[in-house]
């Protein structure tokens, strides 16, 4: 089966994809485009997918650049592949041709930057405790940082986990509150004490407050397409083992 690449219409023309979980040489509940060293699939299986990732992004796969994603603000500035996993962080920027950022999700939001213009991009991994931290600011500060002006950027977030499939309990809900009074506009009552968190909403109303050019969500929802995307809250679900991790990439 052929890699399926979704794109986004406001990062054109450069070279970027959201991968889906078909193409893949993974097989049990990792069926498809595994690309997490992180999952407990075999190592040379992921290997094998990260080199297909690499080739439809036109670049060496050691020039596939991820980075040890632990939920954070932090950023990574890159000039040279970092040679591995070997560097803590959740978004990454450069204004290096050859160099693909690549970043590793399974309902959280995979965002990509760019300012075409000025030759630089970005990719973030923002789940709801990175977005509330700043990732998506510091990915914002760290490309201006490289030359890249605000007004300029754009940023795309690629398939998430929707507000429909995302049940949290009140005490999220407070954390968000006690952030900003305003975050109740991404909270919908569910069952009992229940909410359904909008992480999307969330995401582009902070890259529009932050002053990006142009925000959007391509669709899809990770939790509710099992043939696309992999899940960890639909793997919790199903009290599976393990669970896949989706790519997301650009390149200048």
């Amino acid at each position: 089966m052929t890699l399926e690449i979704l794109t986004s219409d406001i990062l054109s023309p450069v070279k970027h994809g959201f991968f889906t979980r078909r193409g893949g040489a993974s097989s049990g509940v990792y069926a498809g485009l595994n690309c997490g060293y992180g999952s407990s699939d075999q190592s040379e299986i992921v290997t094998i997918n990260r080199g297909r990732v690499a080739e439809a992004m036109g670049v060496a796969a050691d020039h596939l650049a991820t980075v040890h994603q632990v939920h954070s603000d932090r950023v990574a500035v890159l000039d040279e592949a970092p040679g591995g996993e070997t560097r803590t962080a959740d978004a990454m920027v450069t204004a290096t041709p050859g160099l693909a950022l690549a970043v590793l999700t399974a309902d959280c939001q995979p965002v990509l930057f760019a300012d075409a213009e000025a030759g630089v991009i970005g990719a973030a991994h923002a789940g709801w405790k990175g977005a509330l931290d700043g990732v998506l600011d510091a990915t914002l500060d760290a490309m201006e940082g490289l030359g890249a002006e605000r007004r300029r950027i754009k940023a795309a977030i690629g398939p998430s986990i929707s507000q429909r499939a995302y049940e949290v309990g009140p005490e999220f809900l407070d954390r968000f509150m006690d952030e900003d009074a305003e975050n109740a506009r991404f909270f919908a009552n569910g069952d009992g004490d229940r909410y359904q968190f909008d992480l999307i909403g969330f995401g582009l109303n902070r890259l529009r407050y932050l002053g990006a050019g142009e925000a959007q969500w391509i669709g899809h929802c990770t939790y509710s397409d099992e043939e696309r995307f992999y899940s960890y809250r639909r793997s919790v679900h199903r009290k599976e083992a393990d669970y896949g991790r989706l790519i997301s990439a650009i390149t200048l």
